[in-house]
């Protein structure tokens, strides 16, 4: 075997690998949203609960997922990227399982809470390892089929959540999730990290990224230019039967909009990814993929009284301008040094995740304390957040074929 043949099949099976592994993230993300109504009703929870239960729930999850972020982002840094891998798929594994036996909601919190932080580690620490160890030219590619197959994740949890009882679906997320912890014995290393685990820069300080105006500014742009992604996968979708309720279409079922969002997701994250290496160019695709949620969010919230089948074709409509989350991560990891790296990776989507959290009290204001419609409320809290996100973009820099072999010194 020559050697560049091995090469082309070490990174294959490390993008296999980072792939398969934020399929399950997905999975076990998405898996919520799809059996909120069918879990909280078996556990007792009355109907007209369901909508304030759920957003408390997923909040709990999302909460998890900042602290979660935090600590596997410094330990990347700190311990090395492989340990973030086995650490986060296996304790998200395990509330998984746990969570098929709960039977009220406290318990349901906490363990929404705990995968949560095991979620979080995942995607941040593959993403980090295949833009260490591609080339300058190419790491978009593997970034790009990281992200697109992963979430392919989602649209499993949309079919098993329609056709398996939901504990079930949560044993399969738990199950897989731990079989896949098999396949990572054979992943080495990233080689930029030996390098500065040999230095004595200092690796994994959070604190780091306050400590310079610049930096710190950099940090909070590459967070808020993912926001409307969960604006629209945590308020539009997550909350489709409401919305479709208030727009006067029937059968609408949230799984089946997860499940039409994430096929559409997957597309857009291909096409953000290939066009970024196309065109050479991050910034200008985020910028697309943003103009393409101001278009589509008006067609989903004034589309009323069509048929389910047009509803969920809007969905996926959706998720298409939803697809820039390759890119958006690729940009997160390539804007940063070897030492802050994992921090930054790890940490900037888990707080975009954990951002809905601010996005649901947003809309709960204009919705409840306003006395907004769904719909009003929803413009209202897109539109900021696009609006920031445009903002954001233009506080960084274009990092395509970025040498990323340094490290961030005060």
């Amino acid at each position: 075997m020559t050697q560049q043949t091995k090469w082309y099949k070490s990174h294959a099976v490390l993008i296999a690998v980072a792939a398969l592994g934020y399929f399950v993230d997905i999975y076990d993300l998405i898996l919520f949203s799809i059996v909120r109504k069918q879990s909280l009703l078996s556990i007792g929870v009355p109907e007209k609960d369901l909508l304030s239960v759920g957003i408390d729930l997923i909040n709990y999850q999302m909460f998890g997922m900042l602290v979660g972020g935090l600590v596997w982002g410094i330990l990347g840094d700190k311990r090395g990227r492989l340990s973030v891998l086995f650490g986060s798929i296996f304790l998200y594994s395990a509330a998984n399982i746990a969570n098929g036996f709960v039977t009220d909601t406290q318990t349901y919190a906490w363990l929404r809470f705990i995968a949560g932080i095991g979620l979080a580690g995942e995607l941040g620490a593959g993403i980090t390892l295949v833009a260490e160890s591609m080339t300058k030219e190419t790491r978009g590619y593997g970034t790009m089929v990281v992200v697109s197959f992963g979430v392919l994740g989602a649209v499993l949890a949309g079919v098993v959540g329609k056709n398996f009882d939901w504990t079930t679906a949560y044993f399969i997320g738990g199950v897989m999730g731990l079989a896949l912890l098999v396949l990572r014995m054979g992943v080495f290393e990233s080689g930029m990290y030996h390098k500065v685990k040999e230095s004595k820069v200092k690796r994994g300080s959070f604190m780091q990224l306050f400590t310079n105006r610049k930096r710190f500014i950099r940090y909070l742009c590459c967070i808020t230019i993912g926001l409307p992604i969960w604006y629209l996968i945590g308020v539009l979708i997550f909350l489709s039967p409401e919305f479709a309720h208030e727009l006067g279409i029937k059968n609408i079922e949230a799984g089946s909009a997860v499940l039409f969002f994430y096929l559409g997701t997957s597309v857009g994250d291909f096409m953000s990814g290939y066009l970024s290496q196309l065109f050479k160019n991050r910034k200008n695709i985020v910028k697309f993929y943003l103009i393409s949620i101001i278009i589509t969010v008006p067609v989903y919230l004034f589309s009323k009284g069509i048929s389910a089948n047009v509803f969920y074709f809007i969905c996926a409509l959706l998720g298409f301008a939803a697809g820039y989350w390759a890119v958006f991560v690729t940009i997160a990891s390539e804007q940063f040094g070897t030492n802050l790296r994992s921090t930054v990776t790890t940490t900037v989507p888990n707080f975009v995740r954990g951002g809905l959290v601010l996005l649901t009290l947003g809309f709960e204001f204009f919705h409840k304390t306003l006395q907004f419609t769904m719909v009003s409320s929803a413009l209202w809290v897109g539109a900021i957040t696009v609006s920031i996100a445009f903002i954001s973009l233009t506080g960084l820099h274009e990092t395509f074929g970025k040498e990323l072999d340094y490290f961030e010194l005060d």
